[in-house]
């Protein structure tokens, strides 16, 4: 009889001591609210956001909710307006159209590459045919494009890009940190990300003024001077009066818990790496499998694995699916015709227009994409590589 994988794909590893030694401090002074201090006292969440600010080499940072919220508030504090058309990856996941959208703007998607990043020719044409001037540049299961040959693209069409790093805290693009790029950098702590309060998202920028309209936009009310890694008082003259407050603050119970994770963020990054490399090795050569490769430029943090079944018939890429499922092994598929899940695609989001997108649709209709988180081991990866090679090579061998 086959084996079974027996892990849990959704099991996290549990809050570091030190953070839930700080968590039990804040629920015993009981002081959550960011502004509610005593004197003297620096909230956890502007500690956290000096932390992070300090972590990525940005001027500013600004804690928030979700890493969503963080998507929308920095499209308009970029200077978006209704209606302004934003582009962004065809392959990405429902919170960025949905952000676009939720802060009023047309999404324009642009095609992806069988490398799973942003189609550049396809970009240059979107730019010249929409004439959209914002960018949300979703660096989706953590694959980062040629972030140089990018940004050449957007600053030779003054194209303002917003980074949406949600899978690349702690990555990097020839050195430079993911979400330094663009005029604005956008992450998510939710439970499934690099580090895990639940919910939860960082913004930074070197812009003064928008880190200003960001931090009205917030919640701040009049109380930004708080933000020890926020915008200077003068930033605020008038942006604090023509910038309606949309509440979206992080609490001191999400910054306590998240600050000594920050802290463990490199050493963690090279554990998920660890089990990205043995999942690599044990795919290597699998007949009618391709595995993504990763630039010599790109630093990742690997806390999900990709591959794909090119050009497979949708019925065997689906029998692999639930042959693997059968198994324990829990792969989701961006070329189901429902979405399922967290896993839709551009073509199930009705609130955007239609778009014609042949080679996106190409790439997702054999893309696999499976959780590696923390709480497996390395043997384990191992097993999960050994039943996703058994299951691929049996329903291929068959067709063949």
């Amino acid at each position: 009889m086959a084996y079974k994988f027996t892990g849990n794909f959704t099991q996290q590893e549990s809050i570091p001591d030190a953070g839930i030694e700080a968590a039990l401090a804040v629920l015993k002074h009981g002081r959550l609210h960011r502004y509610n201090v005593v004197e003297g006292e620096i909230a956890e969440t502007s500690l956290l956001e000096t932390e992070y600010a300090a972590y990525t080499g940005s001027k500013y940072c600004l804690a928030v909710a979700s890493g969503g919220y963080a998507l929308a508030a920095g499209l308009r504090a970029a200077g978006m307006a209704a209606g302004d058309k934003v582009m962004t990856n065809a392959f990405t996941l429902a919170p960025v159209p949905g952000a676009i959208a939720n802060a009023g703007g047309v999404p324009i998607f642009v095609e992806v590459t069988e490398d799973l990043v942003m189609d550049l020719d396809d970009l240059h044409k979107k730019i010249d045919e929409s004439g959209a001037k914002f960018l949300m540049l979703s660096h989706m299961r953590g694959h980062i494009v040629d972030m140089d040959a990018l940004m050449a693209i957007c600053n030779t069409a003054n194209v303002i890009v917003i980074e949406d790093c949600a899978h690349t805290m702690g990555a990097n693009w020839n050195g430079t940190p993911s979400g330094r790029h663009g005029l604005i950098g956008c992450y998510s702590t939710q439970t499934f990300k690099h580090i895990n309060s639940g919910e939860g998202g960082l913004l930074i920028t070197d812009d003064a003024e928008v880190m200003a309209r960001a931090t009205m936009l917030s919640g701040s009310y009049m109380l930004y001077g708080a933000h020890a890694a926020g915008a200077p008082a003068e930033a605020f003259a008038d942006v604090r009066l023509d910038t309606p407050n949309c509440s979206g603050r992080m609490d001191n119970l999400r910054a306590a818990i998240l600050r000594p994770q920050l802290a463990q963020l490199d050493e963690q990054g090279k554990r998920w790496n660890e089990r990205y490399a043995r999942m690599e090795e044990g795919l290597q050569s699998v007949a009618g499998l391709r595995l993504i490769p990763r630039p010599k430029e790109e630093y990742f943090v690997a806390s999900s694995f990709q591959f794909t079944l090119p050009d497979w018939d949708a019925a065997k890429v689906h029998d692999v699916q639930q042959r693997c499922a059968n198994r324990g092994v829990e792969l989701k598929w961006f070329g189901a015709d429902k979405p399922v899940g967290f896993t839709s695609r551009h073509d199930s989001w009705r609130y955007v227009e239609a778009h014609e997108l042949p080679q996106t649709d190409r790439v997702l209709s054999g893309l696999m994409d499976m959780r590696l988180p923390l709480t497996f081991s390395l043997e384990d990866c191992d097993t999960l590589a050994a039943i996703i090679r058994e299951e691929v090579g049996a329903v291929y061998q068959a067709a063949a």
